[in-house]
């Protein structure tokens, strides 16, 4: 640590003074500063992450996530990502203030202990400050320690000043909804191969694969037009989100047939398979709303179902494309599943895949719920028949 300490102080020397906005004080009276920063003025030395101990009542941030630093790491060594939004930064003593003057940082001043004797406090944006001194400290020193982070640091701010305002941002933020994430990372993927290329290390590419196929069931498939609500769409008649769709796929894209299927393969077999259940269940499908079999629990169990029953037609030679086949497969299993309803009676055939309380299916729509769905199922299939 102390060789890369010597090489950071030879590659890269903190600028004296960097221009500034003064934004207005907070409500406690505090005054915050925004703009442009070198990692090297912050990392490795000087900042400190006050995490919370249970013990003394002390700080407020939580535990960093190593997956994610090295995640952020990766990223910023491939050029893959920005780091637009400003990190919060805070300066304890009270003399901070002193340190700005007509529109200039004096990180000179805050350099020497006569001035200032205390750190940056990093109220927001722990992992990107980790990342970025990974990458000073085990990489190039040089470059990453010029890296211009946006941020906004207070003036003065004491502890709780410091808590009130991580409780603010990281309670007020609201996460992007899972099916516009589906949907976003699907364009960036169709426009920028390079995005596609971080999503198959990471092995997320099922995800792109998996929006797709379900945006063009939702919008021309035969049996799931109208009943997949999309991004941004209102509830409507729907009856289930794309992205619980598009998580159900899993099992069947990372399946060796399937997956090396084309797309316009995949959205055939799919359709086959669903019109075969339409044939054998008509009454569900006439009335969705009614029964789960196109809602959360259903589809969950049976596209994990779909893999084996595709193995299954064939070993028997039948076609994968067919309604038929499903059909012939899925008679009789589903004749013969049955349950317990919320009244206590045991329901079997298509009440079973009636809304509670009449049904039973919707008892299963917990994550081990629906393990012990599916393996209830799959005991009822027919045998895959060897060579």
């Amino acid at each position: 640590m102390e060789k890369k300490q010597s090489e950071l102080r030879l590659a890269f020397s903190v600028p004296e003074t960097i221009p500034v906005t003064v934004g207005p004080k907070l409500r406690s009276g505090v005054l915050s500063i925004a703009g442009y920063i070198p990692a090297g003025a912050i990392v490795p030395q000087n900042y400190k992450i006050p995490y919370h101990d249970s013990r003394t009542k002390k700080g407020y941030q939580r535990p960093p996530q190593d997956s994610r630093i090295n995640e952020l790491v990766a990223d910023l060594r491939k050029d893959r990502v920005d780091l637009p939004t400003a990190i919060l930064l805070n300066l304890r003593d009270q003399n901070a203030k002193k340190a700005v003057r007509h529109g200039l940082f004096y990180l000179n001043e805050l350099q020497s202990a006569k001035n200032f004797s205390q750190p940056f406090y990093v109220v927001d944006g722990q992992h990107r400050i980790l990342a970025l001194e990974k990458l000073v400290v085990e990489y190039d020193p040089a470059k990453w320690a010029s890296f211009l982070i946006p941020f906004v640091c207070m003036l003065g701010a004491t502890e709780d000043e410091e808590m009130d305002q991580f409780y603010i941002v990281n309670s007020k933020a609201k996460s992007v909804r899972t099916d516009l994430a589906y949907a976003l990372l699907r364009q960036r993927a169709e426009r920028d191969p390079a995005v596609m290329e971080q999503l198959l290390e990471k092995g997320r590419d099922w995800q792109v694969i998996a929006e797709a196929l379900v945006e063009q069931l939702a919008e021309k498939g035969a049996v799931w037009r109208g009943l997949v609500r999309l991004a941004a769409m209102e509830k409507g008649e729907t009856t289930m989100p794309s992205a619980s769709m598009v998580s159900s796929l899993r099992p069947l894209l990372t399946s060796p047939y399937f997956g090396s299927l084309t797309r316009e393969q995949q959205i055939k077999l799919l359709e086959a398979f669903w019109r075969g259940l339409r044939n054998l269940m008509t009454e569900a499908f006439d009335e969705p709303q009614k029964f789960v079999v196109q809602k959360g629990v259903g589809v969950t169990v049976l596209h994990a179902l779909l893999v084996q029953i595709v193995e299954i037609a064939r070993s028997k030679g039948l076609s994968t494309l067919d309604p038929e086949t499903y059909s012939k497969l899925l008679k009789k299993p589903l004749s013969l599943l049955q349950g317990e309803n919320q009244h206590g009676d045991t329901v079997s055939g298509l009440d079973f895949w009636r809304v509670a309380p009449e049904g039973a299916a919707g008892s299963y729509s917990s994550s081990a719920g629906k393990r012990v769905f599916t393996a209830k199922l799959r005991q009822l299939l027919p045998p895959i028949e060897a060579e």
